[in-house]
């Protein structure tokens, strides 16, 4: 592990927190002393996870595209660790590529429904929490493709692009309480997702990186766990790039 970041007595929870950037950081969350909470709408695979990481992380079932999913979900949360201190947005989905006008309603649809929906409806059902403590740490995994936009990719970029928006607005509605509300912009990274794109797209990515190689799911857990903890007392409504070079603001 690298530099040491204290979440001791933490509670997170951690959305598609089974695999991907996910799982890493749910491990480093735990390397750093936190509790942590999968919400996955895999539920195999998440118990799966949380049965391999230890008693520290749990595994709840969860679409986060629906409220009473998520309710249900931070129910069951609620009476294993009692209160949840972080919350990192990561569930997401690439959706199929094609050019704009190409691109199926539903497909459009479905990709809102995961990347931004998601990260809103888990937002309003967990600040009420943070609220009543005056405490909480929320990052949310957007993309390079919101900054940048990326062809063949529309409805991946905007949800994107909303998600940072979203993080801007939450932020500045919290900046009252001790709840830092932030967003990281990585690169591509080699995980699952990588299976619902194409070949081409893969390519057009990787030579959009000056660094030359995509990022890995360690780095992007080690800015996440920083962002989490008490130590980032300050920084809200911000983007956190992670793109290897590729945007530099």
């Amino acid at each position: 592990m690298g530099n040491d970041i204290d979440l001791k007595d933490r509670t997170a929870v951690v959305t598609g927190g089974a695999q991907g950037f996910g799982r890493a950081i749910t491990e480093r969350f735990m390397a750093s002393g936190a509790r942590v909470a999968i919400w996955d709408r895999d539920e195999e695979l998440a118990r799966r996870a949380a049965a391999e990481l230890g008693a520290h992380v749990a595994a709840f079932s969860c679409d986060v595209s629906e409220p009473a999913s998520v309710a249900a979900a931070l129910s069951a949360t609620l009476e294993w660790i009692e209160r949840i201190d972080i919350l990192v947005n990561n569930a997401g989905i690439a959706g199929a590529n094609a050019k704009t006008w190409e691109t199926d309603v539903e497909e459009w649809r479905k990709v809102m429904r995961i990347n931004l929906d998601g990260p809103f409806i888990c937002s309003r059902a967990v600040v009420p929490h943070m609220i009543e403590r005056s405490y909480g740490r929320i990052v949310n995994i957007a993309s390079i493709a919101g900054k940048e936009g990326n062809p063949n990719a529309a409805h991946y970029s905007a949800s994107k692009a909303g998600l940072i928006a979203l993080t801007k607005s939450l932020g500045k509605e919290l900046a009252g309480y001790d709840i830092a509300v932030n967003a990281v912009t990585p690169a591509a990274a080699k995980t699952a997702i990588f299976d619902q794109i194409t070949q081409e797209h893969i390519d057009f990515m990787l030579s959009k990186i000056p660094r030359n190689r995509f990022v890995t799911v360690q780095e992007v857990a080690a800015m996440v766990a920083w962002l989490a903890s008490r130590e980032n007392s300050f920084a809200t409504g911000a983007v956190f790039d992670i793109s290897g070079g590729r945007a530099t603001y």
